[in-house]
């Protein structure tokens, strides 16, 4: 029934419109919504309740539930309506493939708003290729100990903003990973959760990220605050990535630069992903690492990093907040801990 409502509104002329009704509550198989469509303009308004089938149900391994693929002029109001991943039956294999919820892949002119996204079973929302995509109001819960749903993943896309949502989950609230350029971020509640994370690089195909600007958001006993992290001896780069106007509530790891992420011992070998031009400014509140900045560069270091009017203090009693550094060259000014271990 999906499929045939969403090919006869592909296959309108000018603007169409699909309404998933409210005080319905579906089961949903993997479903591919696939374009390009002959209207120019689509509004998808999920007012009812999608619901995924348990993991004995699903025919066999796809890697996201819900695909909107190659669809232009996309506008998606999810107000009233939710996704349920019902991912506790997926949760305790960790090992197992497991699919993400909802992957827009090569759309352009892409707007989603007021998306409700429950109990994933991997990452909740995939923007693959993307331009010119806006997402706000987005409400994304799993429980902390729901390994790798990140919320929001970022790939080969430019032009994206996201803004003014909550996510609550068990992995990177947003990670900004390889191909993508000129993300926003703002007026993001992120906890529990990993932070939201540049990366990682240096594992795919494509390892570059640059003019990422990140603003005004609040972490809440996440795992990390802001952090870039690459895998050693690869190629690549991090570059024009600003965070700045960061609310801390015991946040573990505030300010994390990591070019050694991975489970292999480093390596002596020289080269990795550049990271430069990086500024961490405005970050307030507590860490419950002691460690509340760390910079730990690759043999090839890291390069303009800022840190501009921090003020982090630990939330242990009696125990200050302190900064390291590794291989890291830059300026430091009104900053709580002192960085002197950072190079010019």
């Amino acid at each position: 029934a999906f499929l045939k409502a969403w090919q006869s509104t592909c296959g309108a002329q000018g603007m169409a419109t699909l309404v998933i009704p409210a005080n319905y509550e579906f089961l949903l198989s993997p479903l591919m919504l696939k374009g390009p469509c002959h209207a120019s303009n689509i509004q998808i308004q999920l007012r009812g309740k999608i619901v995924a089938a348990t993991k004995s149900a699903w025919p066999s391994y796809k890697y996201t539930w819900i695909l909107i693929t190659n669809v232009n002029g996309l506008t998606v109001d999810g107000t009233g309506g939710s996704l349920d991943g019902f991912g506790s039956s997926w949760w305790p294999c960790r090992t197992c493939p497991r699919p993400s919820v909802i992957t827009f892949n090569a759309c352009t002119g892409l707007s989603v708003s007021h998306l409700n996204i429950i109990n994933s079973l991997k990452s909740h929302i995939n923007i693959n290729g993307c331009v010119r995509a806006t997402f706000s109001g987005i409400s994304i819960l799993s429980p902390a100990d729901s390994h790798n749903t990140d919320g929001i993943t970022v790939y080969g896309s430019k032009n994206v903003w996201i803004r003014d949502s909550t996510i609550a989950c068990g992995d990177d609230c947003i990670a900004i990973s390889g191909g993508s350029s000129y993300v926003n971020v703002t007026g993001i509640a992120c906890g529990p959760g990993h932070g939201i994370s540049i990366g990682s690089l240096g594992n795919g195909n494509s390892n570059t990220v640059e003019q990422v600007h990140v603003r005004n958001c609040n972490f809440t006993k996440t795992q990390n605050g802001a952090r870039i992290k690459t895998f050693e001896g690869r190629t690549g780069y991090a570059r024009g990535i600003t965070f700045e106007e960061i609310t801390l509530i015991q946040t573990r790891n505030p300010i994390i630069i990591n070019q050694f992420y991975t489970n292999r011992k480093p390596s002596l070998q020289n080269g990795g992903v550049e990271v430069s031009g990086i500024t961490f400014r405005g970050f307030h509140g507590t860490s419950m690492t002691n460690e509340a900045i760390t910079l730990n560069c690759g043999p090839q270091g890291c390069y303009n990093i800022v840190l501009d009017q921090n003020n982090i203090a630990s939330s242990n009693p009696g125990k200050p907040a302190s900064c390291s550094c590794k291989n890291a060259h830059g300026t430091v000014s009104s900053t709580l801990p002192t960085c002197p271990c950072l190079l010019p």
